[in-house]
């Protein structure tokens, strides 16, 4: 671990800048800059306890990163994904609707529930096939697109995608993107985004001397787990290349052994009788009938 900032990446970093008592400022320009094109929507937020616990027994516990409510009594929950594992979009979906179920209790009235903001941000293409890195999802008519509810947002924010160097930031949006991706790589806080208060306390927060022993410790593991996972993932990658690799070799053999079997059968079908042919080269007998 090195640098004079903290990765934004890792999820326990991504909690200190974002989630902490000091962090209101922060997040507030964050989700105004990620949710609403930089516009000053949100002006004030409460961050919540982001363990959500299920009202139902044997439903599973969830633990985001960063929970709030906002403007409009919506409530925003926030994840930093690093590792694109199995499931994650099914987890994604499933974090939103029991965010979004559970401020009811037995016997209350649905129309009591607010909406839901589920934003999460990879380091990791989820949708190959767009290139942006901002993407929103809503409950729409399949066919003309029109509106069901407004109540669950998903809403994604994919870092590899975004690949704009310091000289060409523009709005506050690209500066706050331009923090997570690159913030623990810079020596000094630069000064398009010093220039932005909210940035430069979130650089503030994020210095790696400020941390104390204990929370030095817990973002080393952090960052050892992640990169022994993505090891782990890119080792399963390489060893099913190398299995496909020789079931192809394999594959291709037996299709040449079956090749050389059918010219062999072609040349004995006038010298021998198809008995005797499928005999000699193991092909059966409506085969070699199909060859005539």
């Amino acid at each position: 671990m090195s640098g004079v900032y903290i990765n934004p990446k890792t999820d326990f970093a991504f909690k200190k800048i974002f989630g902490s008592k000091q962090s209101t400022d922060i997040l507030i320009s964050f989700l105004n800059a990620i949710l609403y094109q930089s516009r000053p929507i949100i002006e004030d937020l409460e961050i919540l306890d982001p363990y959500q616990a299920p009202r139902i027994k044997g439903i599973k516990d969830s633990y985001l990163d960063v929970k709030a409510t906002i403007v409009g009594n919506k409530t925003v929950i926030i994840e930093m994904q690093v590792l694109n594992v199995l499931g994650f979009e099914k987890r994604v979906l499933y974090n939103a609707a029991k965010a979004f179920s559970i401020q009811l209790n037995i016997g209350d009235d649905y129309t009591l529930l607010n909406p839901v903001i589920a934003l999460t941000i990879t380091d990791f293409e989820m949708f190959s096939e767009s290139p942006k890195v901002i993407s929103r999802y809503k409950l729409k008519e399949q066919d003309d697109l029109t509106d069901y509810s407004e109540d669950i947002e998903l809403v994604f924010v994919e870092l590899p995608k975004f690949n704009k160097p310091l000289n060409e930031l523009e709005t506050i949006t690209d500066k706050w993107l331009y923090f997570l991706k690159c913030a623990n790589q810079l020596e000094e806080v630069p000064s398009s985004l010093e220039s932005i208060p909210a940035i430069n306390h979130a650089f503030s927060v994020a210095k790696q001397s400020k941390l104390t022993r204990k929370e030095l410790e817990v973002l080393e593991k952090r960052e050892i787990f992640i990169h022994d996972s993505r090891n782990a993932i890119l080792k399963a990658r390489q060893e099913g290349r190398q299995e496909g690799r020789r079931e192809g070799r394999q594959e291709g053999e037996a299709i040449g052994a079956k090749q050389r079997a059918i010219d062999i059968a072609r040349q004995l079908l006038d010298v021998l009788d198809i008995e005797t042919i499928s005999q000699k080269t193991g092909l059966s007998i409506e085969e070699i009938q199909a060859l005539r």
